[in-house]
């Protein structure tokens, strides 16, 4: 790739990280549920107005945005509001990775192969290492169970968009700006029926520039251009080269969570961190680490 493309992909990589830490401070002001509602009507308007919806079947569409867009956020919001630390949320979501592998066994008859089910292994150790801290560390149980299952949640939406891939060449910014009309819907039933039209009034008066910050940071950057930037990487890059750079995310997740929002680590947190992403390793890179290749490269040195 040349520079210009290395530095596209690692702001990208550098917002997705740090989305994390801006989803502390939207949930400051604002409860999860209708922080969630507010962000997907910015992604979807106006820009519905200036692009084209996909060409796909509308259940696909509605599969895709219930799962990705309302599910994953809906589930990764309330976990941060009910004591999961920003940082630790961004390296446990990337477990979608073993949900997608999980799925596409149950739901698309894939085969595992063995560096996959090894990195399965891997990564179920350092989440469960990660589990034991709950009520001992800064980190809740339920917080960390909603946020397994917000991975859960994007893994399904990983298949579903297999499925979608399968169909054609669907343009991936108009699947996101598309699908971006359909979270809104249930985001705010939920947030009417579960945290009341009371709290609901209240957040919307008491906004601030902080909000407002916040909602541009989640729709404009981290969902706009992040998705809108990743496409134009996959489509000029192999998948090999650019999806292996998304291990970067919680990386920068953990950094920024520990450089704006003050948030430590014990020993066994960190342990548990380490599996998690020697498992994820592992998953991306665990063919070019086969003995034969190995020996091959240093014969040809």
């Amino acid at each position: 790739m040349q520079q210009k493309d290395w530095l596209i992909a690692l702001l990208v990589v550098t917002a997705w990280g740090f989305n994390f830490v801006v989803i502390h401070w939207g949930l400051e002001e604002l409860p999860p549920l209708l922080l969630g509602a507010l962000r997907f009507l910015l992604v979807a308007i106006p820009a519905v107005f200036f692009i084209r919806p996909p060409k796909l079947p509308l259940r696909w569409l509605l599969a895709y945005g219930f799962t990705i867009s309302f599910l994953q956020f809906a589930l990764l919001f309330s976990a941060m509001q009910l004591g999961m630390p920003a940082g630790l949320a961004s390296l446990v979501l990337q477990a979608q990775s073993i949900f997608t592998l999980l799925f596409a066994l149950v739901f698309l008859g894939e085969a595992f192969r063995m560096r996959q089910l090894i990195a399965l292994l891997i990564a179920a150790g350092g989440l469960w290492l990660l589990a034991s801290q709950s009520g001992d560390s800064n980190m809740t149980l339920i917080g960390f169970v909603l946020t397994i299952t917000a991975a859960a949640a994007w893994g399904a939406g990983n298949i579903i968009n297999r499925r979608i891939g399968q169909l054609g060449n669907v343009n991936l910014i108009s699947l996101v700006v598309w699908a971006g009309l359909i979270p809104p819907l249930p985001f705010f039933a939920a947030s009417w029926f579960i945290e009341g039209p009371e709290l609901i009034l209240n957040s919307l008066s008491a906004m601030t520039w902080q909000s407002a910050a916040v909602l541009f940071y989640l729709a404009a950057i981290a969902t706009l251009f992040g998705y809108g930037s990743w496409a134009w990487l996959l489509k000029h890059h192999p998948a090999s080269t650019i999806a292996p750079l998304t291990l970067l995310v919680p990386v920068f997740g953990l950094f920024s969570a520990w450089l704006f929002l003050d948030e430590q680590l014990n020993s066994v947190q960190f342990a548990g961190i380490l599996l998690v992403m020697a498992g994820l390793l592992v998953n991306s890179f665990g063919d070019r680490l086969h003995p034969a290749r190995v020996l091959k490269f240093i014969s040809s040195r």
